[in-house]
């Protein structure tokens, strides 16, 4: 592809997160149910460490729109962008009918004293404690690293790990959270499949 093409397809991409982004605040406010609150004692045993906040933030956009410069052609943009909204669509469908929220206290452990605390509570102010299950983070970074696996291979499944680290550190999610999101992420990587 041509530096044209790249550019066409970084600039649909930013369009295509912040637009995702959009439905899955819809979801988040217009819940079908009230929220689940889950109680794990498992859970409450992972210590709140909001320097993980970065790396929930930071790592995960930069590593979606690596797959900008695996794109063989926009053919394959597309239907890689399409397995992405085809993720969307099963995610909005759990945070509907199966909503699920972390508990109230886990947001009071920030106190905003330090720099990654007041960047997670920047993150929080645009991002409520609900849409848990399965992790979006987590999904979306599991379908990266699918796409991705020809160019990383096994190396590019540090990246969910690391999301998913984040994800508990910064007490966003649940553990369980965690494989569900991935599963989702194979889930759309196996729609990919079909239509590639």
């Amino acid at each position: 592809m041509e530096f044209s093409d790249y550019f066409v397809n970084l600039v649909l991409s930013g369009i295509l997160i912040v637009g995702a982004y959009q439905f899955y605040f819809f979801t988040q406010r217009h819940p079908l149910r009230k929220p689940i609150v889950w109680h794990s004692p498992v859970d409450e045993a992972i210590p709140f460490k909001p320097q993980w906040s970065w790396v929930y933030s930071f790592l995960y956009y930069p590593a979606i729109l690596y797959l900008n410069l695996l794109a063989e052609d926009s053919g394959h943009f597309n239907k890689m962008a399409f397995s992405f909204l085809v993720l969307l669509f099963m995610q909005m469908i759990f945070f509907w009918l199966f909503p699920v929220s972390t508990p109230e206290h886990w947001r009071s452990i920030n106190t905003g004293k330090t720099w990654s605390e007041k960047f997670l509570l920047f993150v929080q102010k645009f991002d409520q404690s609900t849409n848990c299950f399965p992790s979006m983070h987590v999904s979306v970074a599991m379908l990266t690293t699918l796409h991705a696996w020809s160019g990383l291979g096994a190396w590019g499944l540090l990246f969910p790990l690391l999301i998913a680290l984040s994800c508990v550190y910064t007490k966003q999610h649940y553990l369980v959270d965690l494989p569900a999101g991935a599963l989702l992420g194979c889930l759309a990587y196996v729609v990919y499949g079909w239509v590639a």
